[in-house]
């Protein structure tokens, strides 16, 4: 039964990433830069840091629904090939600024967003055991 649940969260988090990067390619331009790819995957490390540190650390949900959502929904939500084809191709253009920049927020901001993510998601949670 979880392989339908990690499935069906599967199917909202490419068409949410799908809508981000339709959304943001027209507010960018469908300029050369990846930043819909960019934009769903930073989004998507702060949410698997905030989900893993205030979510599955307080057992509120079931590891079935946990894993529905974080290998489902956030999983196809972020994207690693993707960003690795876009680099290529921003290398194969000689965009070589826009490679480096792209590689290195998305390693950089991913991290950081990730560290982020756990942060806030323990210090909600501090909050309303009465820590903090």
């Amino acid at each position: 039964m979880t392989h339908l649940w990690i499935g069906a969260a599967g199917i909202a988090g490419a068409l949410l990433r799908y809508g981000l990067g339709m959304w943001i390619g027209t507010a960018a331009g469908d300029a050369a830069f990846p930043y819909g790819t960019l934009a769903a995957n930073l989004i998507g490390c702060f949410a698997l840091g905030w989900l893993s540190r205030r979510v599955a650390d307080s057992g509120r949900i079931s590891p079935r629904v946990y894993t529905a959502v974080s290998t489902g929904l956030i999983g196809s939500f972020t994207t690693y090939s993707t960003f690795g084809v876009e680099t290529v191709q921003l290398i194969r253009e000689e965009l070589w600024g826009s490679a480096l920049a792209y590689v290195g927020i998305s390693m950089a901001g991913g991290l950081a967003l990730a560290a982020f993510g756990m942060a806030v998601a323990g210090r909600g949670r501090g909050r309303r055991n009465g820590h903090g």
